[in-house]
């Protein structure tokens, strides 16, 4: 009983740090996230039997938590906020994603010599990006009109294609015929299930919102979770995207009616920040820093300039050129591309294919995650000043006005 109240101690110990997290990145402006990130690599170097979390363990954390940040991601974007900016979110998160991963491919394999599929699932690991990450550096205030938007939506529709196109680079890399066409598809599969899968389920759930009464106020959002993880599951079991599919249907049902729906937004977002904090502390535990080569911290370091000084800004810069978007929120788009735990998870995927070459891409991978929202993060308020992006206060309503 005293080793299971240890356990219960040091979990709900943490859980009231990551809780405060935000009060700490709101002053150092680093994200909380990031902070567990960097803690719990530095925790399991320092107590190696932190460090015995497996690959496998760790994947499974991961696709929950991503089930609830991109569903909660969906729901707050909304159709309609969608529609005011879906021209540069389908271009940043579909060809956008692909083009950065090309240019990053192209780069492992020129610069650090590296072959051409291990240069590809690099590139397919370190593509996505993660607003949400940025989000949280700049505390209560958020970036407001289409910039912000753009920034949402593109995460969350890039993660998906992410995770497609790693999967079909994996076959790829994994099997003795492979060719560009496994990889296009797997890619295809994925994205097309995934979403309509997204699209029926959103209609199912609101039939279930609207028209079945709970008896407790408390089970609408517990309904909702569960709703989400069927979503996600009918479309893994069909072979699509379930990331895909949750992020559809949370954007759909996002701007529609439904009984206490107010409750349950505050309860998905507060379970998406513990979700991405817990994530990033989980992936952060499968990295021995002292293991880390001089040639990773390299190569790393190396990518880490490509993505923020090259492929980005060319990607936001000529994707973007059919949009009216002023100078200086284009330049801010080509900054607010950050990288978080989607790329380290995509890299433990390949651990767990058994691709070769797989832990050194690990480690690259997450010294690129690192940096990017170290140095990148750490900047993003005084490059939203610089560019001129407007920001807003976000002001937590009293209790009492609340329920008036």
């Amino acid at each position: 009983m005293r080793n299971f109240g240890l356990i219960v101690l040091l979990v709900s110990g943490a859980f009231a740090i990551a809780v405060l997290s935000s009060l700490i990145s709101e002053r150092i402006r680093l994200p909380g996230p990031a902070l567990f990130l960097l803690a719990a690599a530095v925790l399991s170097d320092i107590f190696p039997s932190l460090g015995k979390l497996q690959i496998r363990t760790v994947e499974r954390i991961g696709v929950v938590a991503l089930i609830v940040i991109l569903f909660d991601g969906g729901t707050r974007i909304g159709l309609r906020r969608l529609r005011t900016a879906w021209v540069p979110v389908l271009l940043l998160g579909l060809p956008g994603t692909f083009v950065t991963a090309g240019i990053v491919a192209l780069s492992a394999h020129w610069l650090l010599d590296f072959s051409w599929t291990t240069s590809g699932l690099i590139g397919a690991a370190i593509a996505p990006t993660d607003p949400a990450v940025m989000f949280s550096v700049l505390g209560r205030r958020e970036v407001s009109g289409r910039t912000g938007t753009i920034l949402e939506a593109e995460s969350g529709a890039n993660d998906p294609v992410g995770i497609a196109l790693m999967i079909g680079m994996i076959d790829f890399a994994t099997s003795e015929h492979g060719s560009g066409w496994t990889i296009a598809r797997e890619f295809a599969v994925e994205m097309t299930v995934g979403l309509v899968i997204g699209i029926l389920g959103s209609r199912v759930l609101l039939l279930g919102l609207r028209r079945l009464s709970l008896p407790n106020v408390g089970l609408y959002p517990l309904r909702t979770l569960a709703a989400a993880g069927v979503i996600y599951g009918a479309a893994s079991v069909l072979g699509g995207s379930g990331f895909l599919a949750v992020f559809v249907a949370g954007i759909l049902i996002g701007d529609e009616y439904a009984p206490h729906k107010e409750e349950t937004e505050r309860f998905f977002t507060s379970l998406a920040s513990l979700a991405e904090i817990v994530m990033f502390a989980a992936l952060g535990l499968t990295i021995e820093l002292s293991s880390l080569s001089a040639g990773v911290w390299v190569d790393g370091v190396v990518l880490a300039v490509v993505v923020a000084l090259v492929a980005r800004p060319l990607v936001v810069a000529v994707l973007l050129i059919p949009t009216r978007l002023r100078i200086g929120e284009r330049l801010f788009l080509m900054w607010g591309g950050l990288k978080g735990a989607v790329p380290i998870f995509l890299a433990a995927l390949a651990i767990l294919a058994g691709v070769d070459h797989s832990q050194r891409l690990y480690g690259i991978v997450f010294v690129v995650v690192a940096l990017s929202v170290v140095i990148q993060g750490t900047s993003i308020p005084l490059a939203a000043a610089l560019a001129r992006v407007p920001m807003r206060t976000v002001e937590q309503r009293p209790l009492v006005d609340q329920y008036e």
